[in-house]
């Protein structure tokens, strides 16, 4: 019977690693509630997962919007009875020097959708995992989550925060049996950049070899709901640069001013 079977909940999931997520956990028999905020994207890819015998429930929500936030729990709930997996993806990006974000299309929106969409998303769900006394939280974070550097200081906040976050909720919830685990990436071949609006003088970005695709990171995500654990960096050789950013701060301070501050600004 469809109805015993897992249910993953993914915000974002209308391109890039949401709508690769879905996909692949749809095709491992999860039913899927596809949230995100693009109607013909979502209905798009929920059609795709149906005509290959899987379940998928597109939500249109806007997740700056508590209201809608407690609507699309609400209602993946009411269709589908429970949610195993919640997949908080849904993130955007603003990338600049800090003095020409625009403070609310830029830093207040950014923050909004990536981190408090993100709570307020698992706070909404946590009542019904906590009253099973099972489910899986995954966060999409990033490795800007470990590693800031210039002209994403918003977006490493946010990510920042999303890594605290993760690590306290797990601290508080695991003892209802409920996992809570943070997915940390470096970069990945999605729409991103596109919306980042990042300029680059120098042409520095992630090496072609470190750069991931959707697929990857939703291979990833799925190995985590099969496998719970707290954090995972991908690819491998982030966890090095993780590292060196922890136990070697001034030294990343200084190749960061000398091979990219100084010839971004002009100085």
């Amino acid at each position: 019977m469809t109805h015993n079977f897992p249910v993953l909940l993914v915000t974002g999931a209308s391109s890039g690693i949401g709508e690769a997520t879905a996909r692949l956990f749809a095709e491992q028999g999860y039913r899927v509630a596809l949230v995100a905020r693009r109607r013909e994207r979502l209905e798009a890819l929920a059609e795709e997962i149906r005509r290959k015998g899987g379940e998928a429930l597109p939500i249109v929500a806007d997740l700056a919007d508590l209201r809608q936030i407690e609507q699309l729990v609400a209602t993946s709930l009411s269709h589908y009875g429970k949610i195993d997996v919640l997949f908080n993806n849904a993130g955007i990006g603003r990338l600049n020097w800090l003095e020409n974000l625009d403070p609310l299309a830029d830093i207040e929106a950014l923050i909004r959708v990536n981190f408090l969409g993100l709570v307020h998303t698992t706070r909404a769900v946590l009542p019904h995992m906590i009253a099973r006394r099972s489910g899986h939280i995954i966060n999409m974070a990033s490795m800007a989550g470990y590693l800031a550097t210039p002209t994403y200081t918003i977006y490493a906040a946010s990510k920042f925060a999303v890594r605290g976050f993760s690590d306290a909720l797990r601290r508080e919830v695991g003892v209802y049996g409920i996992h809570v685990s943070g997915v940390y990436p470096g970069g990945v071949n999605t729409e991103f950049a596109r919306y980042a609006r990042a300029k680059r003088k120098t042409g520095i970005t992630t090496p072609a070899r470190l750069r991931l695709s959707a697929e990857q990171v939703a291979n990833c995500v799925y190995d985590v709901a099969r496998r719970p654990r707290r954090a995972v960096l991908i690819p491998a050789p982030m966890r090095l640069v993780a590292w060196i950013g922890f136990f070697f701060p001034g030294f990343v301070d200084w190749i960061i001013e000398r091979r990219f501050t100084r010839p971004e600004r002009g100085l």
